[in-house]
């Protein structure tokens, strides 16, 4: 997400290295690509308006600090005002009510909705240890209901099954009865999706609000819709008191208009955000970490609270001992980082995240992708496990039995090697010591190092 706002405000703020002042031509002309790159990423027309006016009263006239360069100043301008836009802070939900709480979602169909019910289900389990159950209101699909109680067995929420028949208002008080009926501590109520907005979808949700008095009434949105997704949330939000957005599909969207536009188009807080399919790829909201990604900043501390939450300790831990014993770094091991790699979001993922990935040429991440993960980790599955622990003893024969199996090319194979090759040099040097150097050889990983401080350098 972002990708192209990215690359388009790092090249705007590399214009102005060597500037030893800011005066009003040159913010004038660096406002005017910022502007060029926020239409582009489809970001509503009156909020880049706006942003674009504050951002040019902050920054013109400004005493350039000794610390800090112009692009760096204008940078920390931009970077408050996006920050500004988006909303001052996570906006967390209100669960302080008197159980069970209701969370009521909203949407369009296709905006991801019943997913997002499940990931919501398993976020309130995992980080607020809540006792939940998910309940459908959509009587008209029996799919969505099928759908719903398959995803609700997969992240382990309880289920209301209940009797369709009643219709949407009985369908949602009996789940009410039963939530506390189970002690319940949240109660998630899908509803019904239309392919646009009508009447008549607007006067069922009224009536579930009223009846069921929900803490939470979150509208799910297709973050790949752009602006029109802040237009259809302003909608809904006229209908009913909507009290935060949901946006999903984020990890399709290159542009990030919506995420830019909801908060100020409707008054009300993006409160989660949908990273990928898996009921686990969803995460909080954070305006300031999301300014500093597309800042080109990175979001470390997503990227830590993703590794303490995926990465097995426990694999970890043993092979930390068994290189610091000098016991080596076998094909085994690689295949274990790989698929750690891959629970985080693979390359891309991880490099969406980390400090200077803005300076990057345009598309290096996009070279670095999933495909070459589940290439190289196919290609060791097809070995014999004596072949893992010495590639060494690897021939022709051997190579072309292991290609056919994984459905791979040479290429791949010695791509492989090579990598391990690093690695286990790496792992050699580090018989006793800091694993650090070592974790720096990931396959994929951008070479170099990173820019550090709080803003890249220009």
């Amino acid at each position: 997400m972002f990708e192209n706002l990215s690359n388009r405000l790092s090249t705007t703020f590399r214009s102005l290295s060597g500037k030893t002042a800011l005066n009003e031509s040159q913010v004038r002309a660096a406002l005017r690509d910022v502007r060029r790159a926020l239409i582009e990423a489809d970001v509503a027309l009156p909020v880049v308006g706006d942003f674009i006016e504050r951002v040019r009263r902050r920054a013109t006239g400004q005493e350039i600090a000794r610390s800090l360069t112009p692009a760096q100043t204008l940078l920390k301008i931009v970077q408050a005002e996006l920050e500004a836009v988006m909303g001052p802070a996570n906006a967390e939900l209100e669960l302080r009510a008197v159980p069970p709480v209701v969370i009521l979602m909203a949407g369009l169909q296709g905006s991801g909705k019943t997913t997002t019910v499940a990931k919501l289900a398993a976020w309130l389990k995992r980080e607020q240890r809540k006792k939940v159950m998910v309940a459908s209101a959509d009587v008209y699909r029996p799919a969505a209901i099928d759908q719903l109680r398959t995803l609700a067995a997969q992240v382990e929420a309880e289920f209301f099954e209940g009797d369709s028949s009643r219709g949407a208002l009985g369908q949602a008080t009996a789940a009410h009865r039963e939530a506390k009926r189970r002690f319940v501590d949240v109660l998630i109520v899908d509803t019904a999706g239309r392919l646009a907005i009508d009447d008549e979808m607007m006067l069922e949700i009224r009536q579930l609000h009223e009846s069921l008095k929900p803490a939470e009434t979150l509208f799910v949105v297709d973050a790949m819709t752009g602006q029109d997704a802040a237009a259809t949330a302003r909608a809904f939000g006229e209908a009913l008191p909507l009290t935060g957005v949901v946006l999903t599909k984020a990890d399709g969207d290159a542009r990030g208009g919506a995420a830019l536009s909801v908060r100020q188009v409707t008054g009300k807080p993006v409160k989660f955000i949908g990273m990928g399919e898996k009921t686990d790829a969803l995460e909080p909201f954070h305006p300031q970490r999301i300014a500093s990604r597309i800042l080109g900043m990175g979001d470390m501390m997503s990227l830590i609270e993703e590794a303490e939450r995926k990465v097995d300790k426990d694999k970890a831990a043993r092979m930390a001992q068994k290189v610091r014993k000098g016991r080596g770094f076998d094909l085994e091991d690689l295949r274990e980082q790989l698929r750690q790699m891959r629970n985080m979001g693979g390359v891309a993922g991880i490099m969406d995240k980390l400090p200077g990935m803005g300076a990057l040429p345009t598309g290096a991440a996009g070279m670095m992708d999933e495909r070459q993960l589940v290439r190289m980790e196919a290609v060791i599955n097809s070995m014999t496990p004596r072949e893992r622990g010495n590639p060494a003893i690897l021939n022709g024969s051997r190579k072309r039995r292991i290609l056919r199996g994984a459905g791979a090319q040479i290429q791949d194979l010695n791509r492989l090697l090579k990598q391990h090759k690093t690695m286990q040099k790496a792992a050699r040097k580090m018989k006793g010591g800091n694993l650090q150097k070592l974790m720096n050889q990931f396959p994929g990983a951008a070479p170099g190092r990173f820019p550090g401080g709080n803003f890249p350098r220009f």
